[in-house]
């Protein structure tokens, strides 16, 4: 058995910690665990497979990592995130555990801290991130490790596949969770008004400035701005970014006072800045800055066993009154699909589809009659919307050309509701607006 001293130690430690044999077998368990994964007299004797995933075998032997196995070949302290069972039902779990060594030298205890991870789900939810692939969990875990840290996060993927909530989550797994999380949709921002709303103004910087402006910058003062689509950010204000990023400073606008700032930088792109970089179109130092710890989102078609969780995710959120469920067949067809335009995509089918049906259960007709409504105009522009962020955007093609205005020409209400009904985000409609030299 464990020294007397050890396991008091353990159980004034504020974490949930167990601690466990050679074997597996839990020997003991903390107030702080006792609270969270459950009642002492429900661990104790058992072994950490058993109580965390429901497994027979050490986890992996069931297709997980396990700590225990990579500390015996490492002989040292070992982090891992693992989907565990617990009362409230599965959660994403940081777990860290540290060998001991007895008198003789041998691994005889393992201590095993848990710490949950509150931003994500491996079952349907009402918010937040969700999913239990492995691409997920990947991704996942490298949002668990770099949470705490003061890092620049740089956001690699698709449009659609979530890289706000991943910005979130980011921020909410680090310190400064209390403090305020300021979002920047670069694409949006007209380059005339880029610098002034980002870094504020003074009193008659410009025409039109009746009155000094702060900007989002001093909004996130203390927690992290996020800055979505970076690589839309006119070239003129890279330079300042990059200066806010190394010395914490920064001008308003039509003020020689220098401003100092304290906030963590996150930023996302489905841009390939390398490209740009070529172009010249951006700037290498700060792609640099930005890329401290680059993660890259999976697109959802990597992700299909995730499909279910989402769907029924999405359902709840959508259905209001209604219990909506789908046919097997119905939930076989999404799964299937191959979705250029991710998570977002799948929101819009599945809003289309209960709108085609008349019951509470969503058919495989229904399902595609929606797919064949977001294929039509919008079907070539889909098709680029799920290129791969390491490949340079193609210019508008001539079918794609006359698919868009089409749809302009039929469609009277706002750009948002016309990017709705293309399957594609309002950013990204706007951008091939532009290329079509269209007035927005």
């Amino acid at each position: 058995m464990p020294s007397p001293e050890l396991v008091a130690f353990l159980e004034g430690l504020p974490e949930p910690h167990i601690l466990f044999d050679a074997h597996y077998r839990i020997v003991a368990a903390n107030a702080a665990y006792r609270r969270q994964f459950g009642p002492k007299a429900s661990v104790v004797g058992r072994t950490c497979y058993a109580v965390s995933h429901q497994f027979n075998v050490p986890c992996d032997q069931a297709g997980e990592s396990c700590p225990l196995a990579r500390a015996r070949l490492s002989g040292q302290r070992e982090r891992v995130m693992h989907l565990h069972h617990t009362p409230q039902g599965e959660a994403y779990v940081n777990i860290e555990l540290v060998p001991l060594r007895d008198a003789k030298g041998r691994q005889a205890w393992f201590i095993e801290k848990m710490e949950p991870l509150r931003v994500a789900r491996g079952e349907p939810a009402a918010q937040g991130l969700i999913g239990r692939s492995r691409a997920f969990r990947d991704m996942l875990e490298l949002v668990a490790r770099v949470g705490p840290s003061e890092a620049s996060v740089l956001l690699l993927g698709e449009s659609g596949t979530g890289k706000e909530l991943v910005a979130r989550a980011v921020h909410e797994a680090s310190p400064r969770a209390s403090r305020p999380l300021v979002v920047v949709d670069c694409a949006s921002l007209p380059e005339t008004l880029f610098e002034s709303e980002v870094f504020g103004h003074e009193k008659g910087a410009f025409t039109g400035a009746h009155a000094a402006k702060a900007g989002l910058v001093e909004a996130a003062a203390g927690g992290t701005l996020f800055l979505d689509e970076v690589g839309d950010i006119p070239l003129a204000v890279q330079v300042k970014l990059l200066r806010l990023l190394e010395s914490g400073t920064y001008r308003r606008v039509g003020s020689t006072e220098l401003r100092r700032t304290d906030l963590r930088l996150v930023s996302a792109t489905h841009r390939d800045l390398q490209a740009l970089i070529e172009q010249g179109r951006f700037r290498q130092d700060l792609f640099y800055r930005l890329s401290t710890f680059p993660i890259a989102l999976p697109p959802l078609r990597d992700r299909s066993e995730d499909v279910p969780l989402l769907v029924v995710s999405l359902l709840s959120r959508l259905g209001g009154e209604r219990h909506l469920s789908l046919a097997p067949a119905a939930l076989r067809r999404l799964t299937r699909h191959a979705y250029p335009g991710n998570v977002r995509e799948l929101r819009n089918v599945l809003e289309r589809a209960m709108l085609l049906c008349d019951g509470e259960l969503i058919t495989a007709a229904c399902v595609d009659r929606a797919l064949a409504l977001g294929a039509a105009p919008g079907s070539a522009i889909a098709s680029t919307e799920g290129a791969r962020p390491s490949q340079p955007r193609a210019p508008l093609h001539d079918a794609e050309q006359q698919a868009l205005r089409a749809a302009l020409a039929a469609h009277h209400g706002s750009r948002r509701e016309l990017a709705s009904r293309l399957g594609i985000s309002p950013r990204t409609l706007y951008r091939k607006l532009r290329e079509l030299d269209t007035e927005c």
